[in-house]
């Protein structure tokens, strides 16, 4: 059965938050979604909530704190660390898809070009992740 996600979206492009959202709405999704424009305000948001999230979608490339310190903080958190975090970027950089993996990230989407394939990769996701057994530390 699938579930409705609490769903985090740490971001700087007010673009991109309403790519998402029209995303969640074309596919007629009801999950909850939360942004952040930053990693510390999205620190913030986690460690003043009581609601976790189910799943995070992470920009590497965001102002003050970027996505890989983010994961860092988020991943040396013993309540945290289980919120599966996914990179959703531009970045193609190999360094950093193996610096996130190796920290931790439950996957790495390169933000497509094409509305349309933004919206199956985004789907897929969400479709994944809404199946499964998720840990509420």
């Amino acid at each position: 059965m699938r579930k409705k996600l609490n769903i985090l979206f740490i971001e700087d492009d007010e673009i991109e938050v309403m790519k998402l959202n029209r995303t969640l709405s074309s596919l007629e999704l009801k999950h909850i979604f939360h942004e952040a424009q930053d990693g510390e305000m999205a620190l913030d948001i986690l460690k003043s909530n009581q609601s976790l999230p189910d799943i995070i979608f992470l920009d590497l490339n965001m102002p003050k704190m970027n996505g890989i310190e983010f994961l860092r903080n988020l991943k040396a958190n013993d309540v945290l660390k289980y919120i599966p975090t996914v990179i959703l970027t531009t970045s193609n950089n190999r360094k950093d898809v193996l610096e996130c993996y190796r920290i931790g990230v439950s996957g790495y989407i390169i933000k497509p070009l094409k509305y349309d394939d933004y919206v199956t990769k985004i789907k897929a996701v969400l479709e994944y992740w809404s199946l499964n057994e998720l840990i509420k530390a």
